[in-house]
């Protein structure tokens, strides 16, 4: 089983293969979509809005994303995996952008970082890359700054915003990123963006012209039905089988049809010399004890 890394991921970009990325939170996920085949896993700021229950990502901090960094991590073992920089992490200071991300690096254990922030972020996505820190850019709609921007609107769809959307790829690209999102942009931006870079782009909401796609996983697994934007496909509807299987649940409870004995143990004393005993060879868990 061969790790996926940044090389392998632009590897990817030049034969065309397209790059599949979801979000994880915790090491159950990563497990999942590790062993489904998935390129990679993107520890997203995304964790205040669909964790937290925040209503943007600003409030996400470095613990928070040590944390959840360090259980996707355990999870897996194949997928490259990507922490988000959160906000205030690195956009007071250069020196201090380097000891965050080294932090997710080497406490975390994902395999780059991402940020958001066009070419005004460029010296300092330089300075991490120089510091032996791969980098994914981020540019488009940038949830860090939904309130400069006037919340979660599509970007470059004027001439002006177009360009500097392109002049933000341009100079990350020479900055040393390996890869870019590109997030809520047009697809013909899009389109003109992963032609004109060397670099991978990853869409979220851009079009299918991206070379590759990254998805929330509470998004991809219908797991939100109050919050589908445009841009989501659902491929399976788990509010609704986690909410009936939660009523089940408490139906068998309530009406003593859960536990069963087969969910109970048994004191032995109370085992007759010519009747197995099952739980003398495992533990509650079953592993041998």
């Amino acid at each position: 089983m061969k790790k996926v890394t940044i090389h392998s991921l632009q590897k990817q970009k030049a034969a065309g293969q397209k790059i599949c990325v979801v979000t994880a939170y915790d090491a159950a996920f990563a497990r999942i979509f590790d062993e489904a085949g998935v390129d990679a896993l993107l520890v997203g700021d995304s964790l205040g809005m669909v964790i937290q229950g925040h209503n943007s990502t600003l409030p996400v901090t470095m613990e928070h994303m040590l944390y959840h960094t360090q259980a996707v991590s355990r999870g897996a073992k194949r997928a490259h995996i990507i922490a988000d920089m959160p906000f205030g992490s690195y956009q007071a200071s250069d020196e201090e952008a380097v000891r965050n991300a080294m932090r997710l690096l080497s406490e975390g254990g994902a395999g780059s970082i991402k940020l958001e922030g066009g070419e005004a972020y460029a010296p300092t996505l330089r300075r991490l890359v120089r510091a032996g820190i791969p980098v994914m850019g981020h540019i488009g709609l940038q949830p860090q700054q939904v309130h400069s921007t006037g919340g979660f609107v599509v970007q470059g769809r004027s001439e002006e915003s177009a360009q500097q959307i392109l002049r933000d790829a341009k100079a990350l690209e020479q900055a040393g990123a390996y890869a870019l999102v590109l997030e809520a942009i047009p697809m013909e931006l899009a389109r003109t963006l992963s032609a004109l870079l060397s670099i991978p782009t990853i869409g979220i909401g851009a079009g299918k012209h991206c070379d590759g796609q990254v998805l929330v996983c509470y998004d991809l697994l219908g797991m939100l039905p109050h919050f589908k934007p445009k841009f989501v496909k659902q491929y399976a509807n788990l509010h609704e089988v986690v909410s009936q299987a939660a009523q089940q649940f408490c139906e068998e409870v309530r009406t003593e049809c859960f536990p069963s004995e087969e969910h109970a143990f048994r004191s032995m004393r109370l085992v007759s010399s010519t009747e197995e005993a099952p739980e003398r060879a495992n533990s509650v868990y079953g592993a041998p004890i």
